[in-house]
C-alpha cells in the first residue's frame, strides 16, 4: 500500500511530466508553423530563381490591400506589386539568383507572424542585397505575405 506521501510524490511527478508534454506539444505546433513559413520562403526563392515572377508572387496575398514598401515608396495591391517587380527585374539577368537568410521569425498571434531577414541577389551584372521585414497572415490555411518592407 502506498503511503500518502508516496501518492503525493507520484502525483507531483505525473503533473510535472504532463506539463512537459503540454509544453512540448505547444512548441511542436509552433515549430510546425515556423517550418511552413520557411518553406514558403524557399518556394518563393525557387520561383524567383526560375525567372517565374508570378510564382514568386504566389506567396503574397492576392488582394488590393497587400502593401509593399521599397526604395520607390509604397505600392498597394498584388497586381501593382507584380508590375513593379516586372519593371525592376525585366529579365533573368537582372533577377539573378536569390538567396534568403532569415534573421528572426516571431509569432505575433494565431493569425500573424513577422519575419525579418536578409536577401541577396547574385547576378552577372552586379550583386544586390538588403534586408526585409514581412508580415505574414494565415489566409484560408496558407501563410501569405500581407506586408513586405524590403530595402
Amino acid at each position: 500500500m502506498l503511503s500518502l506521501l508516496s501518492k503525493q510524490f507520484y502525483m507531483k511527478i505525473y503533473l510535472l511530466l504532463l506539463s512537459f508534454i503540454l509544453i512540448a506539444a505547444g512548441t511542436h505546433a509552433q515549430n510546425k508553423e515556423d517550418s511552413i513559413i520557411f518553406k514558403t520562403l524557399t518556394k518563393q526563392a525557387e520561383a524567383w530563381n526560375k525567372g517565374d515572377l508570378k510564382g514568386f508572387m504566389d506567396t503574397y496575398w492576392h488582394s488590393d490591400s497587400l502593401m509593399f514598401v521599397g526604395k520607390n515608396g509604397v505600392t498597394y495591391g498584388w497586381e501593382a506589386t507584380l508590375k513593379q517587380y516586372q519593371k525592376s527585374y525585366p529579365d533573368t539577368a537582372s533577377m539573378g539568383h536569390l538567396h534568403f537568410v532569415p534573421v528572426q521569425l516571431k509569432r505575433l498571434s494565431v493569425l500573424y507572424y513577422s519575419l525579418t531577414g536578409k536577401w541577396h541577389l547574385t547576378r552577372t551584372i552586379g550583386d544586390l542585397e538588403g534586408h526585409f521585414t514581412l508580415l505574414l497572415k494565415k489566409v484560408k490555411n496558407r501563410w501569405l505575405i500581407v506586408l513586405d518592407h524590403s530595402s
